[in-house]
C-alpha cells in the first residue's frame, strides 16, 4: 500500500489518531466516510467534526437514494468523545468511528432512531496526503450492513485537522469511482489563486497518482449545483448530482452557511461511468466568489 504525501510534514500511521489542538477557536479535526452502492441506488456519508476550543462535536450521518434524502442524523451540539473509538452520543443515537488498522481499515457504527450503520472501509490502492493543509484521502471498498441489510460498494474516507472557517471560503470537492475500478478525486477552494490543487487518480488495481494541472468548472441551476466538469489527466469526468444531503451550518456569531453535498453519477468522456460524492460549499456571499 502506497502513501503519497504531497505536503511538507511527515504523514505516517500516527496521523490516523487525534492531534493536539491548536489554540484557534475554529480549530477542527474531522473524519469523513462516504459510500455508494455498486449500482448507484443507495449512498451516504458520515462526518465527525471535533471542535475542542468550542467544546462540542458535530456529527452528521446521511443516507440517500435517487429519490432524495432517505434518513439523517444531524447533531451540532454533541459532547466531545472521550475514548479512542471516537464514540459520540446524542438524543436518539450512539455512533463510533474506529481506525481498526491504520491506512488499511476503518469501521463506522451508528445506532439511531432514524438509521443504523455497521460498515467497514477497506483501503484500495493507498492514501493521498494534501500539500496545502494537513489532510489525507483514502479510496476504499465499503462493506457491511445498513439497517440490517447487506451492503457492498465503494467510497472514500478522509481525515483533516487545523482551522476550518466554514463561513468565509467556498470550495468544490469531488470523489468518485468508475465502473472499471478507476478512482478520481479533486478539490479546489475559491480563493482567487491558481494553486496546485489536491487531485489524484487511482488506476484499476493501482496506487494513487497525483493529478497535476487539475481544473474544474461548475454550473448552477439557481443555488443548486447542476454539474462539475473535472479535468484530470486523461478524459474529462463530469459529476452530476443524483440526490442531495445538505447541511446548514451556524457559526458562533450566528452566520449561516449551506453545505449542499450530493451523491453523484460520474461520466467520463470515453463512456465510462460510476458513482461518488461531490460538495459545493456555500458560505455567506458565496455568489461573489469565482467558482472553479
Amino acid at each position: 500500500m502506497r502513501v503519497v504525501n504531497m505536503g511538507q510534514w511527515p504523514l505516517d500511521e500516527r496521523d490516523e489518531r487525534l492531534h493536539e489542538p491548536g489554540g484557534e477557536p475554529l480549530w477542527n479535526e474531522s473524519y469523513y466516510f462516504d459510500f455508494v452502492a455498486d449500482d448507484g441506488e443507495l449512498g451516504g456519508y458520515v462526518r465527525l467534526g471535533l471542535y475542542p476550543n468550542w467544546k462540542r462535536a458535530w456529527y452528521w450521518a446521511c443516507l440517500v437514494t435517487p429519490d432524495g434524502l432517505a434518513a439523517s442524523v444531524i447533531d451540532h451540539d454533541a459532547p466531545l468523545p472521550e475514548d479512542p473509538g471516537l464514540t459520540v452520543r446524542g438524543a436518539g443515537y450512539e455512533a463510533s468511528q474506529r481506525i481498526a488498522d491504520p491506512f488499511r481499515t476503518a469501521a463506522v457504527r451508528l445506532v439511531s432512531d432514524a438509521l443504523s450503520l455497521d460498515l467497514e472501509w477497506r483501503t484500495e490502492g493507498g492514501a493521498y496526503g494534501y500539500a496545502i493543509t494537513p489532510r489525507y484521502e483514502v479510496p476504499c471498498e465499503v462493506t457491511g450492513t445498513i439497517d440490517g441489510r447487506p451492503f457492498h460498494g465503494h467510497g472514500e474516507r478522509d481525515h483533516s485537522w487545523g482551522v476550518r472557517d466554514w463561513w468565509s471560503i467556498s470550495w468544490m470537492w469531488s470523489s468518485g469511482r468508475l465502473a472499471d475500478g478507476t478512482y478520481v478525486h479533486g478539490m479546489r477552494a475559491n480563493v482567487g489563486l491558481d494553486l496546485s490543487w489536491p487531485a489524484f487518480t487511482v488506476p484499476p488495481g493501482g496506487e494513487p497518482e497525483h493529478a497535476a494541472g487539475f481544473t474544474a468548472a461548475t454550473s448552477f441551476d439557481g443555488d443548486r449545483p447542476a454539474e462539475t466538469v473535472l479535468r484530470l489527466p486523461g478524459p474529462a469526468v463530469i459529476a452530476r448530482p443524483v440526490a442531495f444531503a445538505p447541511v446548514t451550518l451556524t457559526s458562533p456569531e450566528g452566520e449561516t452557511a449551506v453545505f449542499p453535498r450530493a451523491m453523484c453519477r460520474f461520466e467520463a468522456e470515453d463512456g465510462r461511468f460510476g458513482h461518488g460524492w461531490t460538495e459545493w460549499h456555500q458560505p455567506p456571499l458565496w455568489r461573489s466568489h469565482v467558482w472553479v
